[in-house]
């Protein structure tokens, strides 16, 4: 497992007045979208939470004032062909979703701008968020040629309902802070100055509590969406395969390019 001090692509910081674990992806020049190093961190990041018993929750955000997460690095794939080197030689994209569900503490993602893609499912998957009045919420799968069948979508339809998943999705538009509230998709909207100090207000709280109870309450949730992830190996396999596709990299290839897509030889 990587060594916090190892870390290049996140940063990680336990801070014990508030007995919280703040993890903060670190590549805002690229939007803080996600390679394979970076995944690689974000689930050593939880697995170091997880086991420290000074944390009692954990905050996710991101670096700058201009994007939580932009999802996977689609320029790198474009250029690469993957999302570069991983530590087990494999996109363990799934394991750091598990690791979010899993992990017996709280996890709250305070959103500093826009989470689209698969950053988009990284706060949905969290267990609360807090969003900054400039954060923007979306789906861009499709435009890009991906997609996420598994949680980013079939857990996205739980928590919003079945229309506005459908809607995220298909029309692929990017919702405000204070809609991404109305729908249930975010629990709190705050000023952009006050988005950490408002995630602490959350992580102080939870860290008065039981954390035993916490640990019961968080799986009792996980229970009834657990089979999701069966949804997600059978979508993640598809997934691998597709993006090999001339469709596929006719997504990425505009995406690098800064054109619009042309998906009609596909229909």
């Amino acid at each position: 497992m990587i060594k916090a001090e190892d870390f290049t692509d996140i940063t990680y910081q336990v801070e014990e007045p508030d007995a919280v674990a703040v993890v903060t992806i670190n590549r805002p020049e690229r939007y803080n979208s996600f390679r394979g190093r970076t995944v690689d961190e974000l689930i050593a990041a939880f697995k170091h939470a997880w086991a420290d018993r000074r944390v009692a929750s954990v905050i996710l955000t991101g670096a700058g004032d201009k994007a939580f997460c932009a999802g996977g690095d689609v320029k790198e794939r474009a250029e690469t062909g993957g999302y570069g080197e991983t530590e087990w030689g494999i996109f363990e994209i799934q394991r750091l979703h598990q690791a979010i569900r899993e992990i017996p503490k709280p996890v709250i993602a305070a959103v500093n701008g826009v989470a689209v893609g698969g950053g988009h499912v990284l706060h949905v998957l969290c267990d609360l968020s807090i969003a900054s009045e400039t954060a923007r919420f979306g789906q861009s799968g499709p435009r890009v040629g991906s997609f996420d069948a598994g949680y980013g979508s079939a857990y996205l339809a739980r928590v919003v309902g079945e229309k506005r998943a459908r809607q995220i999705w298909f029309l692929l538009d990017l919702y405000d802070a204070q809609t991404a509230e109305r729908w249930g998709l975010v629990n709190d909207v705050v000023a952009p100055d006050a988005l950490l100090d408002k995630a602490h207000e959350y992580a102080r709280k939870i860290g008065s509590y039981s954390p035993t109870a916490l640990r019961f309450l968080k799986h009792s949730f996980n229970a009834d969406s657990d089979h999701l992830q069966g949804l997600g190996n059978v979508a993640f396999a598809g997934l691998d395969l597709f993006v090999e596709s001339d469709e596929a990299k006719e997504g990425a290839a505009a995406f690098a390019e800064k054109r619009d897509p042309d998906f009609s030889p596909y229909r």
